[in-house]
């Protein structure tokens, strides 16, 4: 630790005055002067740096020594992660992380299947299939694992997350290994008992701490201009001895020469150069009080107490999560004030990885909105009871809805809410699992789909089970087995999928769900009408930030369906062009459907976000998301937080999938933007980025969205920030968290911004650990970011209190504590400088040793460390309330070299009256008994006197918000400096000491006299005085915002408080797709060859529906019609039917 010390330049130039002190031919000062602030600073650094590791490495410690079930002799027994070693086998039990890079050997599932989620990876919260080559599948059981002995071969470790390459030798055969075979550390095991996993990277090899990036030791630009600083200092401070040294020269040359008999040289000393030569590093000791030691302890204490108050906070406490707020280090502080790009996560970070189906539009009828009496929509806080789902005795309990008009709709035998739920529970590839009768729970590939099929549930089409060929539904109390057909699976350019069933009555129905913009254009004719009032529901939908999808079917004839699935065969069995062949057969059976409607589910937010956005917003900070999950999911997030509104222009995707096509559009922008034409094309950052080109006009204010692989390329970094710049948003979907870290890398390197990283995943470690400060959600996605990041919270709405209350008073404090540092020292010791030149330059100090060794640490310090830790310009209400009072942070308005200087010209402005006006009164004063007042001893006390009430008086001025710390500080320095001045010049101290303190009495006799404290009065008013003056023409003429604030504040003080009322507004018609589906490509054929499932009873049986269990009441009733519907999904036909 204290080489890490004294690797600060100023540590190590005080050991080196150390050093120098000791000399006897050079010091005029005592060693004790350097030695015991020097001792104070490098114990307390240490004490902060040994609690900041220990804190740490108890963290760390939580990770290390989970358990794991290790394989050791055939038995299982309890390891700890840190002691996995590459070649164990490893036990894992459902929603376990997992401990190391694994091989999967075996699993409970069927075929050595496992499901795992991949969030701390990639982002993507949905489940994941993974399979063990059938070779381990059936090692199963402890005692044929403990026989295995095959040996892998496989690629180095590497960062790559989607990519394994490796074989298996076994059993003298050899069998090729490739990602689907990994489990990788960071992901959780869900929807599978058990597994087994050899383990082929561990520790820092895997995959996962490959992305996470190097640990960099941070420094806030604070601490860089400092050491700035210091330099320039220390260069002033040999310029100032070089004077001195040749003045002394000069003396001794020409006056001294003639005092030799009684005023002799020291021993060894020859020459006037040679004692000027000495004089020069006496007075760089003198002097050195430039830059005091106590600055830096005084800088770690204020950022310790910083600390504690965000550790303290109690609106950043998470009651629900028992979370507190949390300062995991205690050096960036100020840098939270200065704060101009935020990279956040997705996934857990800006949501709570939660999927809710909210509304829905059927038959041109949108459910969802509760209406009140007089029928307009009610507010939010007026919803009254959600739906009641207990006649249901399979309804999910935790699902709600809120429109009791789509139930009532369901009771009254709707055909086309009936058919638009029917389509929810056949059209998935959800696994369903029923440990007893009734209790039935979902294994959703994706959120999206378990909150489909749960609705479904829910309104009484429950999806029961499902074997390769039927599906299971009890349609209103009454359970249907549908033969299942073909699933025409999902993928990101389809951006659809489809099921064909056969219903007990033999009819071959494809129900279809996707995306808008792909299903609208494949619907029949006649439902054109149906289709503009559903697109206005999707609009509306879309516009509030919702994930919709539509529905649609088609009838199709027994001839022609075997027809097409005998091509359909054929395709699936070619050897070439296999999947553009099956692509044209899907492509050609999803025609001329049939409308029935659309979903619209919410991503919930995590609360406040929107919110929190808006005003970071206007505090003129930029966000950016950065989030591996896709394009259509990372827009329509961007919609809900308002990040992106309607009035900017439709998101422009890039497209390019080349090097050269990439350059050629972010050329283009960046010509846009620089000639005004106004084409800006917003890009969606992913290495997956796919879409159809689109020629729209936006203008700088809009959303940048660009593609990931080539833009980051070294040619093409430049151009890519720049249109990253030019635009209000950016969204960066489908990254890896390496490419994480390089765009907030790319930000640094040519922003010179400061950047802030935020995410709660260990995908997120490295772009945490690369941007100035990152900040660790405490979420559901383990504890990799906390342990990553410099401050912690668990939600993200608490981030604008921690940049615009914390962060904004840490830096202001920070920089009012440095200015008022550097004036009191150069004041202090500018007054050595000027009694150079009348005391032949002989480094004769003005004060006494004392004095010099208790002014930083006694008479001075604490005043200022209660400015530091408690000032304040305005309240934290008003903090949040006017967000532009964050701007002076990120233009470093407060603390620059601007502001160094005028704080070093008053310093020395200071010290110049300081010693002239004491030295031209007592070339002339006398006391009260007639004698000569002029005694060096006097004269010190007077400058002493006068030096600590002009500090004080000005720490004063200086103070915005007092306190009874403040006061107490104060005036109790200045009771201290006096009582300290008293005792030094007693009798006691005398008596004990005779040696130390000689002068005895001369404090009582000098502060005795009127023309001393005339003296003293009239310095600390000519000091004062143009500061006073100059800050009322400043307030008066060119009033600051945080002026304007507080005389506002002042101005409503006395009255009475309004009530801020948020305006509700109604939405603005929208015209972008909402569509959002998180959905993977291959489950439709996993589920088709049935590797996937067990065979259930519910599952086998027969075509014949069970018994109704009756729960429905029916309340049939005459309905007036309001239209025609095109096309019943009761009638084969497609003929309208009125309802």
């Amino acid at each position: 630790n204290l080489f890490e010390q004294f690797q600060e330049v100023a540590n190590t130039y005080f050991l080196f005055l150390l050093i120098l002190q000791l000399i006897p031919q050079i010091s005029s000062l005592s060693w004790f002067t350097t030695i015991v602030p020097l001792v104070l600073v490098l114990t307390i650094t240490a004490v902060k740096d040994a609690t900041d590791d220990y804190f740490r490495h108890k963290s760390d410690n939580q990770v290390n020594n989970r358990q794991s079930q290790v394989l050791i002799s055939g038995v299982l027994q309890q390891e700890q992660w840190m002691n996995v070693r590459v070649g164990d086998i490893i036990k894992l039990e459902n929603n376990q992380f997992v401990a190391a890079d694994l091989l999967l050997l075996s699993s409970s599932e069927p075929h050595g299947l496992c499901y795992i989620e991949t969030a701390e990876l990639d982002g993507w919260t949905n489940t994941k299939v993974r399979q063990a080559i059938p070779v381990t599948s059936e090692l199963a059981d402890t005692g044929r694992l403990a026989g295995f002995d095959g040996e892998v071969i496989c690629e180095p470790p590497n960062n790559k997350l989607d990519k394994f390459g490796g074989t298996l030798y076994w059993k003298e055969s050899k069998y090729p290994l490739s990602n689907q075979n990994m489990l990788l550390r960071g992901c959780v095991l869900r929807n599978t008992e058990w597994c087994f996993g050899l383990v082929i990277f561990a520790g820092p090899d895997t995959k996962l701490m490959q992305n996470s990036g190097r640990t960099k030791f941070k420094r806030t630009s604070i601490d860089r201009l400092m050491n700035t600083l210091v330099l320039w200092i220390f260069g002033f401070l040999v310029c100032m001895g070089v004077i001195l040294a040749i003045g002394n020269a000069i003396w001794e040359h020409e006056v001294g020469v003639c005092f030799q008999m009684y005023l002799p040289w020291d021993e060894g000393v020859h020459s006037a150069f040679f004692s000027g030569f000495l004089s020069f590093w006496s007075y760089i000791i003198i002097l050195n009080t430039v830059v005091p030691i106590s600055l830096y302890v005084s800088v770690e204490v204020i950022r310790l107490g910083h600390s504690y108050f965000i550790n303290w906070d109690k609106k950043m406490y998470c009651a629900k999560r028992h979370t507190a707020a949390e300062a995991r280090t205690t050096t960036l502080n100020e840098e939270l004030g200065q704060v101009e790009y935020i990279f956040s996560d997705k996934t857990g970070t800006l949501t709570q990885n939660i999927m809710v189906f909210s509304k829905c539009s059927v038959n041109g009828h949108s459910y969802g909105d509760v209406q009140d009496v007089l029928g307009p929509k009610a507010e939010l806080g007026e919803r009254p009871e959600p739906v009641d789902f207990s006649f249901n005795a399979l309804a999910d309990p935790r699902f709600q809805f809120w429109d009791p008009s789509l139930l009532e709709a369901i009771k009254l035998g709707d055909p086309h809410v009936q058919e638009f739920f029917r389509l929810l529970s056949l059209c998935h590839t959800v696994m369903s699992e029923e440990k007893t009768e009734g209790e039935l729970y979902y294994k959703a590939q994706s959120p999206d789909e378990g909150a489909l099929v749960t609705a479904a549930r829910n309104f009484g089409f429950v999806f029961r089970s499902r074997t390769p060929k039927t599906i299971t539904v009890q349609e209103l109390g009454a359970d249907i087995t549908y033969q299942l057909l073909a699933i025409l699976d999902f993928n990101h350019i389809r951006k659809r999928m489809s099921v064909i069933v056969r219903s007990p009555e033999g009819r071959i129905r494809l129900y279809c769900k996707g995306a808008d913009t792909i299903l609208l254009e494949r619907l029949h004719p006649i439902n054109q009408d149906l289709s503009s009032v559903t697109s206005d529901h999707l609009n509306e939908f879309a516009g509030e930030g919702l994930r919709t999808l539509v529905l649609a079917y088609r009838d199709l004839e027994q001839s022609y369906y075997e027809e097409w699935s005998k091509r359909l065969r054929q395709a699936s069995s070619a050897r070439e062009a296999r999947e553009d062949r099956m692509a044209q057969l899907y492509e050609e059976v999803e025609q001329d459907m049939m409308l029935l409607g659309a979903t619209a589910i919410e991503d919930k937010l995590q609360q406040g976000v929107p919110e929190t956005i808006a005003i970071l917003t206007l505090a003129n900070i930029k966000i950016w998301v950065l989030t591996g999950d896709k394009q259509e999911t990372a827009v329509n997030i961007g919609y809900s937080c308002k990040m992106l509104t309607d009035d900017m222009t439709e998101v422009f995707m890039v497209t390019g999938h080349t090097v050269l096509e990439v350059r050629e559009e972010l050329s283009a922008a960046v010509w846009g933007s620089m000639h005004g034409s106004g084409c800006i094309p917003t890009s969606l950052c992913g290495s997956g980025c796919m879409g159809l080109p689109a020629q729209l006009r936006l203008h700088p204010q809009h959303p940048l969205l660009s593609p990931q692989a080539h833009a980051l390329e070294a040619d093409m970094e430049v151009e890519f920030l720049e249109t990253a710049c030019a635009c209000k948003a950016v969204i960066c979907c489908r990254v890896t968290p390496l490419q994480k870290a390089q765009v907030v890398e790319l930000v640094k390197k040519y922003k010179r911004a400061v950047t802030l990283a935020i995410g709660d995943g260990a995908n997120d470690v490295s772009m945490i650990k690369t941007a100035h400060i990152g900040v660790g959600i405490s979420g559901q996605e383990g504890i990799q970011a906390v342990l990553a990041s410099d401050y912690s919270f668990s939600q993200f709405k608490f981030l604008q209190r921690l940049l615009l209350v914390h962060g904004r008073w840490s830096y202001l404090r920070m920089c009012k504590f440095l200015c008022y540092f550097f004036y009191k020292n150069f004041a202090f010791t500018m007054v050595h400088f000027w009694f150079g030149f009348f005391c032949g330059f002989s480094a004769q100090t003005v004060y006494d040793q004392y004095f010099i060794t208790l002014y930083n640490i006694v008479y001075t310090s604490l005043p200022v460390l209660a400015m530091g830790v408690f000032d304040q310009d305005v309240p934290e209400q008003r903090s949040m309330e006017y967000p532009k009072l964050y701007e002076p942070g990120q233009l470093n308005l407060l603390f620059n070299k601007r502001e160094f200087f005028i704080c070093i010209a008053q310093g020395i402005y200071t010290s110049v009256l300081m010693f002239f006006i004491p030295y031209g009164v007592f070339a002339d004063a006398t006391r009260d008994d007639g004698a000569q007042l002029a005694d060096y001893q006097s004269f010190a006390i007077t400058v002493a006197t006068s030096l600590v009430i002009v500090v004080s008086v000005q720490i004063g001025l200086d103070t915005g918000f007092w306190t009874a710390i403040n006061h107490f500080f104060i005036w109790g320095s200045l009771a201290a400096y006096f009582a300290i001045l008293f005792a030094m010049h007693s009798d006691g101290l005398f008596h004990m000491f005779p040696n130390q303190f000689r002068f005895v009495g001369t404090a009582q006799n000098t502060l005795a006299q009127p023309a001393v404290w005339l003296t003293i009065a009239l310095t600390t008013v000519v000091c004062i005085m143009p500061v006073v003056a100059f800050r009322f023409l400043k307030l008066d003429l060119k009033p600051e915002l945080s002026d304007t604030v507080r005389y506002t504040q002042l101005v409503r003080k006395k009255q009475k408080s309004q009530h801020r009322c948020r305006r509700h507004t109604g939405h603005v018609g929208s015209h972008r797709s909402g569509y959002a589906f998180a959905h993977q490509e291959g489950f439709g054929e996993l589920i088709m060859s049935g590797r996937n499932m067990r065979l259930s009873s519910l599952a086998l049986s027969s075509f014949t529906p069970r018994p109704s269990t009756g729960w429905i009441e029916t309340l049939r009733r005459k309905k007036g019609s309001d239209g025609s519907a095109a096309g019943s999904p009761g009638s084969a036909t497609g003929k309208s039917l009125k309802v």
